[in-house]
């Protein structure tokens, strides 16, 4: 009896979100929401209206960790590099002034706050988070969670937080932001560039092409290399951890998937699948249920208010510092746009934001920044977050 509840709620969990992209297709209330929130709200009704019994816990554990262990390379497959290098100036010298412009706002945060006497190992979590948030959205949190073996209340917190964030900031990016960027940077420059037969596998809600016959050879080859990657990450990490005593073992699995990830890219059989990144997605989603449904909303309403200050000071001032770098290295106003949505807000907003520029020549630049932003950010969060913790 217990293994047949297991195997019920592990479906539900899975089925959940295809039920979610369904409304988003067909109701305009679920599109405004989008998929992310519905699948926390939807969570944390699961975890908190006790509709889930306390047995079910090992499959919750389980299946959090498996899907964002399998969705990591998934969502690299994907990458271009060569494509990159049509792009690369200005728009990689963006992604890196952003993605330093987060790591000095977390570490000056870090360095205060455990100054105040908050504990070490809490405040990098969210040092690393927030480098996270500006680097990759929730892909990059959810790896970051599982690399550092983030406690779930701690993690839905500040993500609540970001939904809230990241929904001022995408409202203030498609309105006001583009007169005041474009008169303090330089002008935005327009440029053509080819895009492949399935040069949109990144910008829609339309899950519909996983599910249809002739697509399952593909899905097929996207689910078994996903799990060679996983595979060879879990064994050079028992190898590692056997020779060096490694402590944190779920960090270098992490960045190891990361790596192998972005190694698959570079084979043109492997890019050409052009699925990988929508079944990464939805394995997010997956993630954000399960991870959301073992929540305590009590806990969460009685939130330290640290976290709010962490991350509405990071990420805001990183986004004026970055605004500041490149007004002095001479990026322009829509590679800095473009650049900060793919970051913060991941790839899927990147065409809303081109769009609201009446700038197609972005979206390349702004998509490929965001798949970047994926990599950049599991190395560069898990790595600040162990430093942070040596050098206190």
């Amino acid at each position: 009896m217990a293994l047949v509840m297991d195997i019920l709620f592990a479906l539900l969990f899975v089925l959940l979100p295809a039920i979610i992209l369904w409304l988003i297709q067909h109701q305009s209330w679920a599109q405004k929401l989008g998929a992310i929130i519905l699948c926390y709200g939807t969570g944390l009704l699961l975890g908190n209206l006790g509709l889930i019994p306390q047995s079910v816990a090992p499959i919750q554990n389980t299946l959090s960790e498996v899907t964002i262990a399998l969705a990591l390379p998934m969502l690299l497959f994907t990458l271009n590099v060569k494509q990159w290098s049509q792009v690369a100036g200005k728009a990689m010298l963006s992604m890196v002034l952003a993605t330093t412009s987060v790591v000095a706002l977390s570490s000056s945060f870090y360095f205060y706050f455990i100054g105040l006497g908050e504990p070490v190992e809490a405040t990098s979590h969210l040092a690393a988070m927030s480098v996270g948030v500006y680097t990759g959205g929730t892909p990059n949190l959810a790896a970051i969670k599982a690399g550092l073996d983030i406690n779930v209340d701690q993690y839905l917190l500040f993500h609540s937080f970001d939904v809230l964030l990241g929904a001022s900031y995408m409202l203030i990016m498609v309105t006001v932001a583009i007169p005041f960027f474009r008169l303090i940077l330089k002008k935005p420059v327009h440029l053509t560039f080819e895009t492949n037969q399935h040069g949109h596998h990144y910008d829609d809600d339309n899950y519909a092409p996983l599910l249809q016959k002739d697509n399952w050879p593909h899905v097929g080859k996207v689910i078994g290399l996903s799990i060679l990657t996983l595979a060879l990450s879990l064994g050079l990490t028992e190898l590692a951890t056997a020779v060096f005593q490694l402590s944190n073992s779920g960090a270098l699995v992490i960045i190891l998937l990361t790596s192998f990830g972005i190694g698959f890219s570079l084979f043109k059989r492997v890019q050409a699948l052009h699925l990988a990144y929508k079944m990464g997605m939805y394995l997010i989603y997956i993630f954000c249920i399960t991870v959301a449904s073992m929540a305590n909303l009590n806990e969460l309403l009685n939130f330290n208010p640290i976290v709010a200050i962490f991350l509405f000071g990071t990420v805001i001032g990183s986004i004026l510092l970055h605004a500041l770098f490149c007004k002095l290295a001479n990026v322009d106003s829509d590679t800095f746009m473009v650049t900060s949505v793919s970051a913060i807000c991941s790839p899927p907003f990147v065409p809303m934001m081109a769009k609201a520029l009446g700038n197609s020549s972005v979206l390349l630049s702004g998509m490929t920044t965001g798949i970047i932003g994926y990599a950049l950010g599991n190395y560069i969060g898990i790595s600040l977050a162990l430093l942070l913790q040596k050098l206190a």
